[in-house]
C-alpha cells in the first residue's frame, strides 16, 4: 500500500475561491433589503444597508428614508463599499498571482496586508451601522438585525481568515510550489499484517 502527500500546488485556487465566495456575500449585503426588519408580524420596519422603510400595520405600501441624509449612513456605506471594492481588487490580483507558475510569495503577502485592510473597512462599517441607527431612527416594534448584515459579517469573516492564510502562505513556499519531495510510505501485508 503507497500512501502519499498531497501536493499543495494543485489545491492553490482555493484561496481565489474563498475571495469569490466573500464577494457573493458582500454583493449579498450590498444589494440586501434585510439588514434590519421586524421580528414578527406586523412586519412594519425594514432597512437596508441605504435606505430605512416602515409601514403601518394595515398598509401594504412601505415608506421609505434615504440613510445617506445623515453623516453616520454615509460613513457606514463608504467603508463598507471602500472595503468590498479593494476585496474585488483582492480577488483579481489573487487570480493573477496564482495564475503564474512561478508564484510570487511577496505579492501575495501583499495581497494579505490588503485583506486586513477590507477586513478593518468592513467592520467599521458593520459596527457603525446598528450604533447609530439604533440612535437616530425611531424603530417600530420588535426588531432584528436580519440575513443581509449577516452576510455583511459572514464576508468579513472569510476576508479575514483569508488574509491570514496569504500572509503565512510564503512560509510553506517549497511545499506550494513541490520542490518538496512527497513521503511515502510503503508497508507489505506480510510485514505488517497488524494494518489489515
Amino acid at each position: 500500500m503507497v500512501e502519499c502527500g498531497l501536493a499543495c500546488w494543485r489545491c492553490r485556487w482555493l484561496l481565489p475561491l474563498l475571495l469569490g465566495l466573500a464577494i457573493i456575500m458582500g454583493i449579498i449585503a450590498l444589494a440586501g433589503r434585510g439588514w434590519l426588519e421586524s421580528e414578527s408580524e406586523p412586519y412594519v420596519q425594514q432597512a437596508s444597508l441605504w435606505e430605512s422603510c416602515t409601514r403601518g400595520e394595515e398598509e401594504l405600501n412601505w415608506s421609505c428614508e434615504s440613510l445617506m441624509d445623515y453623516g453616520w449612513g454615509r460613513a457606514a456605506a463608504a467603508t463598507y463599499l471602500v472595503g468590498f471594492v479593494i476585496l474585488v481588487i483582492c480577488f483579481a490580483l489573487a487570480v493573477i498571482a496564482f495564475s503564474i507558475e512561478i508564484l510570487r510569495f511577496n505579492f501575495v503577502r501583499g495581497i494579505g496586508g490588503l485583506l486586513f485592510v477590507v477586513a478593518a473597512f468592513q467592520i467599521i462599517g458593520l459596527v457603525i451601522y446598528p450604533v447609530k441607527f439604533a440612535e437616530d431612527i425611531p424603530l417600530t416594534g420588535d426588531n432584528m438585525f436580519s440575513w443581509a448584515y449577516g452576510f455583511g459579517w459572514a464576508s468579513t469573516v472569510v476576508v479575514i481568515g483569508c488574509a491570514f492564510f496569504f500572509c503565512c502562505l510564503p512560509n510553506w513556499e517549497d511545499e506550494v510550489l513541490g520542490n518538496i519531495k512527497p513521503s511515502c510510505y510503503y508497508s507489505s501485508p506480510e510485514r505488517a499484517p497488524y494494518l489489515n
